[in-house]
């Protein structure tokens, strides 16, 4: 089988992930004997650490850059970013590339473990004590040792790392109706921003910070909407979904709403740092309308006013 051939069937049976609620996780560690998960889906390569250019003025953890096949990425020592107790000195000695949010950076870690595969419906939403603004844990889940596996909020990591785009002044809705847009995502900083985006467009909003959340509150809304005797429609525009999400991703989430007549007419615009064809493929997949890759709040805009209309 050449490389070509298995990378296609790799795509493949990840696609085919698509509507099962599960995910697959790379492993890793940070020196202190915890374990740490990233979605394999933002991983792009592994390797071992490269030399680095340092540069003034970075946030600490940031180490510097290097150049990786002719591009300019930031390295961000994870152990030092995190201001993880106990990490020895040395963490940093493999780089995991990856790609999301528009964005590729390498994260410096003490050693890479393997790739296991998971049911969302068995990573959970850490404690609400640890869920304040600073929070960088987006998910925990148990491996079959009994071991507990971090999912990092890499997306805050980053937002922090190379800062946040500034939301630009938005053209404002104009309709002769009042717009909802229902949203769900599970890390904190995307949920301010596409907050920040609806209330620059002057739309309203109710969101879900997972997609088990996301799916109960539809529910009742739909529920409710019925005993009253009016159309759903006219109570949500648009529904905004992130993919990767706790007890019920975005393609489960997807997939319940397009096969529930209540919603029928309803657009599922799914929003997510996976802007890979692969992922696309996946929303296509699962009935989602169109998809918006993380972040750029104009496009994030462009992409939702044709619903608002």
């Amino acid at each position: 089988m050449d490389a070509q051939q298995a990378l296609i069937d790799s795509i493949d049976a990840r696609t085919k992930l698509a509507g099962s609620n599960k995910m697959e996780i790379l492993l890793f560690s940070l020196g202190t004997g915890e374990v740490f998960g990233i979605n394999v889906f933002k991983v792009r390569e592994v390797s071992q650490t490269p030399t680095i250019t340092k540069t003034p003025n970075t946030p600490p953890g940031v180490e510097g850059v290097i150049s990786l096949r002719g591009n300019i990425i930031p390295v961000i020592s994870l152990a030092k970013f995190t201001n993880l107790e106990g990490a020895p000195e040395d963490t940093g000695h493999t780089m995991i590339v990856t790609e999301f949010s528009r964005h590729t950076q390498g994260f410096l870690v003490h050693d890479v473990d393997r790739i296991i595969r998971v049911d969302w419906d068995k990573v959970k939403p850490p404690q609400s004590m640890l869920m304040g603004s600073d929070a960088l844990i987006t998910a925990i889940t148990e491996l079959p040792d009994g071991k507990l596996v971090s999912i990092l909020d890499v997306e805050q990591i980053l937002a922090r790392a190379i800062g946040v785009e500034e939301i630009p002044q938005l053209e404002k809705v104009q309709s002769e109706r009042e717009h909802m847009v229902f949203f769900a995502d599970d890390s904190t900083i995307a949920r301010k921003e596409i907050t920040k985006v609806l209330e620059a467009m002057n739309v309203k909003y109710q969101q879900a910070t997972n997609g088990l959340e996301a799916w109960e509150k539809l529910q009742a809304l739909a529920q409710r909407v019925h005993q009253e005797g009016t159309s759903l429609k006219d109570q949500i525009s648009v529904i905004l979904t992130d993919a990767e999400m706790p007890e019920m991703d975005g393609y489960v989430l997807a997939k319940n709403i397009k096969s529930d007549h209540r919603f029928d007419g309803i657009p599922v615009v799914m929003h997510s740092s996976l802007s890979s064809e692969a992922n696309r493929a996946m929303g296509q997949s699962v009935g989602v309308d169109t998809y918006v890759a993380k972040f750029d709040p104009v496009i994030l805009a462009d992409t939702l006013r044709p619903f608002l209309a």
